[in-house]
């Protein structure tokens, strides 16, 4: 622990607004559930298959984003501008391109949802929420692609304040148009859609106009010989981004499979889980900050040829999310019961949603650990292995083992979430053996030149 002291403080500098930014997206989320569960529990079940949906393409967007942090990162680590003014317009142009097409998909989600065995009503108000909240996938993925650049160079504060002001403008906006406060049109639940286009939207602009006119980045926009991408450099981020995005989809979508098997149960269950998963994706976000500080670390020291040092920041990551997710899981366990009424006051509901937040709790430090993990072995440019982990875990196993224990033991919604604790410790413990493995001092020889990707 002793050698691990002097990474702590540099971590947790990273870290914190990486933490803030990251919550940024769930935040939304929170604001919206929160405004539309006291129009009543259908609409809010209606918003939960709509985030369920939508959010493993987003996922799959921001994942692929983060292809470019680990680039950055080894390519800062040796002070290589031209590398960084290249990775810069790819990183930009990869996500712009993304947000396109997974908006475009988004399109098509409403069509599906008949097919998902939901109830009716909830799926009625799902469609057209679903079709607005996909459009606001374009702005986010601009904003990812600027904001992940940043971040590679350790700038982690300014996404961090413009989360929070989207976060607010998105709050303010949502009420507005939800309730037709203050002169505005009442909207209903599609008032919450409408909220988080616009903020997303100002949240890109802010952020593109940050990377292209701060003189902090004058260097690095100056080694920039053409806004047109270059075709290798747009390979290198994808060939890391994409099995990232895999990862995290998987992994949403384990979560999202969950909420739809909630459905099957009713309305009720379906908004209760809504409410729980709400929570836990908090802590959650949370923790993939230290996750992503970890991989700008790692990646960071690995480009600067200090292997020893890259394995000792990701240890340090691994002990301050072990003490976060502790504190987290106690903190679920102590206010479970008073927390779903921050979103709805139906004591069904209600008693549903606290027994699942008891769960939350238990897998808060193995859902802390795994994220950490995958930041760390990013920091090696090592991505595809966790992908295929996440496809075993949580689809071969936690997924079969939830329906089992929900569905066939009478478990319910307890027995789908048990599945996933189980999920969610699997991948935790293999990641955690991996990274120790890859940075042993015997495989140092093994580990690709920093800049190029691994392919184990």
């Amino acid at each position: 622990m002793k050698n691990l002291r002097p990474h702590l403080r540099p971590t947790l500098l990273l870290a914190y607004p990486v933490m803030l930014s990251q919550l940024g997206h769930v935040m939304v989320n929170f604001v919206d559930s929160v405004v539309v569960g006291h129009i009543g529990k259908v609409p809010l079940a209606a918003v939960g298959v709509g985030v369920s949906t939508t959010s493993v393409l987003l996922v799959l967007g921001v994942g692929l984003s983060m292809g470019s942090v680990p680039l950055v990162a080894a390519a800062d680590g040796r002070r290589d501008f031209p590398e960084l003014g290249r990775l810069l317009v790819a990183s930009v142009w990869t996500n712009a391109l993304a947000g396109l097409v997974l908006a475009g998909l988004g399109q098509l989600v409403p069509y599906l949802l008949p097919w998902l065995g939901q109830p009716a009503e909830v799926v009625v108000l799902a469609g057209p929420w679903v079709q607005v909240i996909s459009l606001s996938l374009f702005p986010l993925m601009v904003f990812q692609g600027f904001r992940e650049f940043a971040e590679g160079l350790g700038l982690t504060r300014q996404a961090m304040w413009l989360s929070i002001l989207g976060n607010v403008l998105n709050g303010v906006l949502c009420y507005a148009l939800v309730y037709g406060a203050w002169g505005a049109p009442e909207m209903g639940m599609m008032g919450s859609a409408w909220a988080t286009l616009f903020a997303r939207t100002l949240m890109a602009v802010f952020m593109g106009a940050y990377v292209l006119r701060a003189k902090r980045l004058r260097a690095e926009r100056a080694a920039v010989t053409s806004w047109l991408p270059e075709g290798t450099t747009v390979r290198r981020v994808v060939d890391l981004g994409a099995p990232i995005g895999v990862q995290m989809a998987l992994e949403v979508g384990a979560f999202a499979t969950s909420l739809l098997m909630a459905g099957w149960l009713g309305v009720t269950t379906e908004a209760a889980h809504k409410v729980a998963i709400d929570v836990a994706s908090m802590t959650y976000m949370a923790a993939s900050g230290i996750a992503a500080a970890a991989t700008i670390r790692v990646g960071n020291l690995r480009g600067a040829g200090n292997l020893l040092a890259a394995r000792q920041a990701g240890f340090a990551a691994y002990w301050l999310t072990f003490g976060f997710m502790g504190v987290m899981a106690v903190l679920l366990i102590a206010t479970r019961h008073a927390v779903p009424y921050i979103y709805i006051s139906d004591p069904l509901v209600v008693e549903q949603a606290a027994t699942l937040l008891l769960v939350a709790a238990l897998f808060q430090v193995s859902d802390g650990l795994q994220v950490v993990g995958l930041g760390a072995l990013r920091g090696l440019e090592d991505v595809k292995v966790p992908s295929v982990v996440a496809l075993l875990a949580y689809w071969a196993v936690a997924l079969p083992l939830g329906y089992f224990l929900g569905f066939k033991m009478g478990m319910g919604a307890p027995g789908v979430w048990t599945g996933l604790l189980v999920g969610l410790t699997i991948v935790a413990v293999v990641l955690l053996l991996r990274f120790l493995r890859e940075t042993r001092p015997e495989y140092a020889a093994a580990l690709p030149v920093a800049g190029e990707h691994a392919t184990a």
